[in-house]
């Protein structure tokens, strides 16, 4: 009797252990699906329901490039003469900013605050503000190279990274690299002047300054001069990636979950529409190596020498041979002369 209780108490036992087990099992199956219905339903619906919190996101968690680098110290890139700083051009929006000093005053420099080189700026000289091209930031070697190139010929110098890019706050769009630029140019033009300021715009930053060109037009303002090298025109060059997707692919594995999050960013630069406006002296620079394909900057310069005339408007070209590709014209030593 008691070998039989003892049986009956050992199944009942190991019911109850195989019970819970079933009970865990059930558990954590529940778990996972509920995860899954979350990371492969819920939150693509959130995103695409509530795009404000994927910006958000990317904003806050999006990796910094290149990796261990300081953009406020531009003595780092040899920029001895240089001093970082940071504007608004709009609420929530910070812009990191290198000024740099004419060659000729390295020495002076050293150890001056930004008080310093604001002041600097009534100096008469002209001031060149370069928008740069499309990802990286002010630190890439090309964009040093331009900045020494125009300091040592007795230029100010000053190179924003747009919102986005670099340590500057907000998301990259066409409407507000546009601002940026503009708030810039107003910012040097208090301290400037009446010295001479020109824009020098690289590849995505050609589109940038002609926008902004037009912008200020529209407000009675015209430019002293623009530089446009290497000069993307979007409505013929087909590009293999929105312009701005490298800015939302810097969240690991974010591309392939959510496929193209930039949707709701438009791009046109209507860089051949502006230059029927702009009344401006230009000059185009560009390498017949560059992928950006030379015959349609050759377009885009006939346009703007039909707006005004062919002493008003430039093309220089640089033998293929010579390597330029789309960032080298800086290493060309008629550079100089050429913007002289």
């Amino acid at each position: 009797m008691r070998q039989r209780n003892n049986k009956r108490a050992k199944t009942t036992s190991v019911w109850k252990r195989l019970k819970v087990h079933g009970n865990k099992t059930e558990s954590r199956w529940k778990k996972s699906s509920f995860a899954l219905f979350v990371l492969l339903i819920l939150i693509p619906f959130t995103l695409i329901v509530k795009w404000e919190l994927f910006q958000h996101v990317v904003n806050k968690l999006r990796i910094k490039v290149p990796f261990f680098v300081d953009l406020s110290q531009p003595v780092d890139f040899s920029l001895n003469h240089t001093i970082n700083m940071y504007l608004t051009p709009e609420e929530g929006i910070s812009l990191g900013v290198w000024h740099t000093v004419p060659q000729s005053r390295w020495r002076e420099a050293q150890g001056k605050d930004l008080a310093w080189y604001e002041n600097t700026l009534n100096d008469g000289v002209p001031v060149f503000i370069y928008l740069h091209g499309n990802t990286g930031t002010r630190t890439a070697p090309h964009r040093v190279g331009v900045a020494k190139v125009l300091s040592s010929l007795g230029y100010h110098v000053l190179v924003p990274d747009y919102r986005g890019f670099g340590d500057s706050s907000g998301e990259p769009k066409e409407a507000g690299l546009t601002t940026d630029a503009i708030h810039v140019y107003r910012w040097v033009k208090e301290r400037s002047g009446s010295s001479l300021v020109v824009f020098w715009g690289h590849s995505l930053g050609t589109g940038v300054s002609t926008n902004t060109a037009v912008k200020l037009i529209e407000q009675g303002i015209v430019l002293d001069g623009i530089i446009l090298e290497g000069t993307f025109h979007l409505a013929k060059e087909k590009l293999p990636n929105h312009i701005f997707s490298w800015y939302y692919w810097k969240i690991p594995g974010w591309g392939y979950f959510f496929q193209q999050p930039w949707a709701n960013n438009k791009i046109i630069f209507p860089t051949e529409n502006n230059l029927r406006k702009i009344e401006s002296p230009l000059l185009f620079l560009h390498a017949e190596d560059d992928p950006v394909s030379i015959q349609n900057v050759h377009e885009l310069y006939q346009v703007a020498v039909s707006t005004q005339n062919s002493e008003r408007v430039k093309f220089v070209s640089f033998e293929g041979t010579l390597g330029y590709l789309h960032n080298g014209l800086y290493k060309d030593p008629r550079l100089a002369d050429i913007i002289k």
